[in-house]
């Protein structure tokens, strides 16, 4: 079979070794200079490659259609993924939160691994040069025209990338290609970004750091999901582990009707955190409020906290009243935040929406409306957290892609 593989990413150089690994004549196309360039930025160029757990813990961190993915991620689970690269030579270290990184924190060495693998296989590269088309006969694949002509293919498939970081070559190809050929394509969210929020309490707050604290994402009055970690304020609201992936939540929710609830104190219940304030209040009666609250919380965030607790911040702790103290207990156990849209494209890690999987097989990753027609990667609506699962997805859609395609000819 001759394989025609769109994009040089991460799904795209899965699918083309593991399909030249079948015995086809694989050939990848290219627009950028080179591989994976944004493989390059992941990680903030150290690469978190997968993470370290079993199939179904790692459905349990997929936002968008995990059901769909189940076929992929147990034929090519984290735990292959690992060993695929080891044996490659690639040395692998896992850190804090069970995320993979090359020992080396080199994000260029595992495209170099993956590119290795593919030249030992024979996949030839076309580099700087950009598919326009891909070519259809009776619904069935018949080639592609790039930007230096036509070419016959039996088989293509297209590992494209979304919307994100657009810098990188990831400028939506792939969608139009899907639509050209009759797929619907799920409306295109930000996922994995910063947020920005409503007033300008962050902009006191701006390269505060908070750890342990526990974000809780509300949607009319319900609380749809929670997430525990580390966040931070910047110049136009929030960002930081947790709240990257209560972007993804969020994303296809009406912002109109959400709000972010931050427990500052989540390892202490309220009446835990009364009695602590209770003996704050008595070793430090004679000092004010602000003061007090020092052992408590950052520094920074105090004005804000007391501000909200309508409580002076000269006030000194003897005359703080029962009511007040109420009030500061439910400020730090509910701090609320409220959105008013996501930070965009060039800025999201990961694109959320893309091609229906409903029109996809979920075993070959091949399209049910064009025969030999495969769509790999990000180009799915398919997302998960941050913590290496995005780039998860990436190899295990192009593996069983690849795999799929038997050379039969």
């Amino acid at each position: 079979m001759n394989v025609a593989v769109i994009g040089a990413g991460a799904s795209g150089l899965l699918a083309a070794y593991a399909a030249a690994n079948n015995g086809n004549s694989v050939t990848v196309f290219e627009k950028n200079e080179k591989c994976g360039k944004k493989i390059y930025i992941t990680g903030k160029g150290r690469c978190n490659l997968t993470h370290d757990c079993s199939p179904d813990e790692f459905l349990l961190n997929v936002v968008n259609n995990s059901k769909f993915l189940t076929s992929a991620i147990y034929a090519f689970s984290p735990e292959k993924t690992i060993k695929f690269f080891e044996v490659g030579g690639l040395k692998l270290k896992t850190e804090r939160g069970a995320r993979v990184f090359p020992v080396s924190d080199k994000a260029s060495d595992v495209t170099k691994c993956l590119e290795n693998y593919c030249r030992n296989v024979g996949v030839e590269f076309h580099f700087c040069e950009k598919v326009e088309k891909i070519n259809v006969l009776n619904s069935t694949i018949s080639g592609i025209t790039t930007s230096k002509g036509s070419f016959s293919f039996d088989k293509v498939i297209v590992c494209t990338g979304g919307l994100s970081y657009p810098l990188t070559g990831s400028t939506g190809d792939g969608y139009v290609f899907a639509q050209d050929s009759g797929h619907k394509v799920i409306a295109l969210k930000r996922g994995l970004c910063g947020l920005n929020m409503r007033g300008n309490f962050y902009k006191e707050l701006q390269g505060l750091t908070l750890k342990n604290v526990n974000l809780s994402v509300i949607s009319n009055g319900k609380i749809i999901r929670e997430f525990f970690g580390e966040m931070l304020f910047t110049h136009f609201g929030i960002s930081g582990p947790i709240v990257l992936s209560a972007s993804s939540v969020i994303n296809r929710l009406d912002i109109n009707n959400l709000k972010l609830s931050l427990d500052l104190k989540p390892a202490l219940s309220i009446d835990q955190l009364d009695k602590r304030l209770l003996r704050d209040f008595e070793v430090f009666k004679n000092k004010t409020i602000f003061n007090c609250l020092k052992e408590l919380v950052p520094s920074k965030l105090i004005s804000e906290i007391l501000k909200r607790s309508e409580i002076s911040q000269d006030k000194k702790v003897n005359s703080v009243t029962k009511q007040e103290r109420t009030s500061l207990l439910t400020v730090i156990k509910n701090f609320e935040m409220f959105v008013t849209s996501l930070r965009g494209f060039e800025e999201a890690i990961i694109t959320s929406g893309g091609v229906d999987v409903k029109e996809i097989n979920p075993k070959t990753m091949e399209s049910k409306l064009v025969k030999g027609l495969y769509f790999c990667g990000e180009v799915l609506d398919l997302d998960a957290f941050t913590g290496g699962f995005n780039l998860q997805i990436a190899f295990s859609t192009g593996y069983v892609a690849g795999k799929s395609i038997r050379n039969n000819l």
